[in-house]
């Protein structure tokens, strides 16, 4: 698969550049670090501290209930020896049962965390390719590509057109 992408990149450049090539002899080609500029803009750190005080939040609701689990390990090792075997196997599968209580509801929240980054994060990427679209047109790209796809392992740092992005982003409000 990652082969097909690479085929595809060097195959669309050599197209471009034999398709483009009569208007003046260049092909303008721009690399955007897209996680990069989202957390760069305005709008983008509102994002990311917006997410950040959901994670505190999840982190305050079950951090007790962890807290509350290892004091109940540490008692039941102290008094392992005390107690009888019917009492040790009951605080053992009480232990348990927390356990998958508190796994339960980290995934949960670490589900709702997805669909909150999700739903935050859209809009921005949907307005983000809109602008990365406005200056292709604008500056006459023939090519813009995002700097973490697989295909790409190196660039010259000037082609990278993030900072302008985020700029020109952030200008739009």
């Amino acid at each position: 698969m990652r082969v097909n992408k690479v085929l595809v990149l060097v195959l669309s450049a050599a197209f471009l550049g034999w398709g483009l090539g009569a208007d003046d002899g260049q092909v303008k080609i721009g690399l955007i670090d897209v996680q990069q500029a989202l957390v760069s803009t305005e709008e983008g750190k509102k994002v990311k501290e917006d997410l950040e005080r959901k994670v505190r939040a999840a982190e305050a609701q079950i951090q007790p209930k962890i807290q509350r689990l290892q004091e109940t390990q540490k008692e039941l090792q102290e008094m392992q020896h005390v107690l009888s075997k019917e009492a040790l196997q009951k605080k053992q599968f009480d232990l348990m049962e927390m356990k998958t209580q508190i796994e339960t509801e980290g995934q949960g929240l670490e589900q709702q965390f997805k669909l909150d980054q999700a739903r935050l994060m859209q809009p921005l990427l949907e307005k983000f390719a809109t602008i990365v679209d406005e200056i292709g047109r604008k500056k006459g790209f023939a090519l813009i590509l995002e700097r973490q796809d697989p295909g790409i392992m190196y660039s010259r740092e000037a082609l990278d057109i993030t900072d302008l992005a985020v700029a020109e982003f952030n200008k739009k409000g």
